[in-house]
């Protein structure tokens, strides 16, 4: 390999590597070693755990395959393309502390579904991702280890959470393509920070199995630099996952992204009905920078010049309907099994979101999903004539980091990251697919910082979701790394 292809690889797509590689202009092994170099100049808070070993041995396995022709591989998406899990999921032989003091030194004995499902998809697990406690914030602040930093602006500011590193090392060029899951905008909240791509998929598109779905809010995906990286994303992650029925079976269930994805978004799509929404959805005080609005306006307008109908798009519930659903997050937290005589290892935030879920009665519960039940009614009717809705992802730019955490108040914590995040978890109560594209970057004091806009759509049209990001990307393109 030319040592100006290796200087170059970071910079390729999670699909233009993975095409190089099928094509044999590079070998797994000669990929591998270059990301395995880049995890050592990790400065944002990317890695909790580096698989060198392991991922040098499936290396050797794919060059391997790829030598016999076998066709095991021949098609995988995501074919030799390093790949690092969010530690929320585990990954056999490496750490699995879900960004708790309470777990430091747990080391996973098993790969979860998903990571199997990656790994057949061609991956190399190369490491594992930082995350904050339990993935409950939306910043990324782990006990005991650096905070992610998006490499935007000066270094100092936060790339969001949960899924901070897997940003954090998009953005860094650490990796193309990261696993996250968003339970209230952790995909989408570091997107924004970071400047990458990111796409929560419907409720059910990703199988669960064989855990559970619980209150139907998490949901896998990935963090990448590109819409179609996203595509192959979402290809790798529901590889083969109807196998013996495991996802036949699941709770919730979303119409699947075709085999021709990649191809179907490149067709613009039939002139669509665009609502554009800047006013907050959950806290309706909540502060909103000028250039966060100008990042969702610059979406709407690059979709009306493509000749889409842009129109106003209403507020389908009030502001204060949104406390309803606080008992889902505070079972949510509580579900995570800790021993009593533990529990003062937790952090704050996460001990004061638990106790909520000792007030929490069967029957106050039971209102909780009734709650968003009607809340899937009210989006459903207040949206019923608009195919898509654009709204900015954050209310500001990245914050210094330590600007959202208070482990002195920790209900002040949970109200300030409501205010920094007033849309994002109505896509997930909803079960919408939801896209942020960076889309829109502004000078912030001294520092250029990217604002995301998010794209909506109905459940269950991701791809024309994706399509919407696509188009965009293509007539309003941004730039893959800080400075570029």
């Amino acid at each position: 390999m030319a040592e100006e292809q290796a200087s170059g690889l970071d910079d390729l797509s999670a699909e233009a590597l993975a095409t190089a590689i099928r094509t044999r202009e590079v070998s797994v092994a000669e990929v591998t070693d270059h990301f395995l170099a880049l995890a050592e100049t990790d400065r944002n808070g990317a890695y909790v755990a580096v698989a060198a070993e392991a991922a040098r041995a499936r290396a050797v396995e794919l060059d391997h395959a790829l030598a016999d022709d076998a066709t095991s591989v021949a098609d995988a998406p995501l074919l030799g393309v390093p790949f690092p899990i969010k530690d929320l999921n585990q990954v056999a032989g490496l750490p699995f502390e879900a960004g708790s003091a309470l777990l430091a030194g747990n080391v996973a004995d098993t790969d979860d579904p998903l990571v199997t499902r990656a790994r057949a998809a061609g991956a190399v697990i190369i490491g594992k991702t930082s995350t904050p406690e339990f993935g409950l914030p939306a910043y990324t602040e782990p006990e005991g280890r650096p905070a992610a930093t998006t490499p935007w602006g000066n270094g100092t500011r936060m790339a969001g959470g949960s899924s901070g590193g897997a940003a954090a090392g998009v953005a860094a060029g650490l990796f193309p393509i990261a696993h996250g899951s968003d339970g209230g905008g952790s995909l989408r909240i570091p997107a924004s920070c970071c400047g990458l791509v990111a796409h929560k998929p419907s409720r059910g598109l990703i199988s669960p199995a064989p855990g559970v779905d619980g209150a139907g809010l998490a949901v896998p995906g990935v963090l990448s630099r590109t819409v179609r990286d996203q595509v192959l994303g979402i290809q790798a992650l529901t590889l083969g996952q109807g196998d013996k029925g495991r996802a036949d079976g699941d709770w919730f269930r979303s119409r699947q992204l075709p085999a021709d994805a990649l191809e179907r978004i490149e067709e613009p799509p039939a002139r669509l009905r665009v609502g554009l929404l800047t006013t907050p959805l959950v806290v309706a005080d909540a502060e909103i920078h000028p250039e966060a609005i100008r990042a969702a306006e610059r979406a709407a307008a690059g979709l009306e010049a493509a000749g889409h109908e842009l129109v106003e798009a209403p507020v389908p519930f009030p502001a204060d309907a949104w406390n309803s659903f606080r008992a889902l997050w505070s079972v949510m937290a509580k579900s995570v099994p800790v021993p009593p005589e533990a529990e003062p290892m937790l952090r704050p935030l996460t001990r004061w979101l638990r106790s909520g879920a000792d007030e929490v009665s069967g029957l106050a519960y039971a209102e909780a999903v009734a709650a968003v039940q009607q809340l899937n009614r009210d989006v459903a009717h207040g949206w019923a004539d608009l195919d898509l809705v654009i709204a900015p992802t954050l209310a500001q730019p990245a914050l210094p980091v330590g600007a959202l955490r208070d482990d002195e108040d920790p209900a002040g914590d949970f109200l300030a990251q409501m205010k920094f995040t007033p849309w994002s978890s109505v896509a997930n109560l909803t079960g919408r697919p939801c896209l942020n594209v960076p889309i829109h970057r502004a000078v912030v004091g001294d520092e250029e910082l990217p604002f995301g806009a998010s794209i909506w759509g109905r459940p269950g049209d991701d791809l024309l979701v994706l399509r919407a990001g696509r188009l965009l990307e293509q007539t309003d393109p941004w730039p893959l790394r800080p400075g570029n």
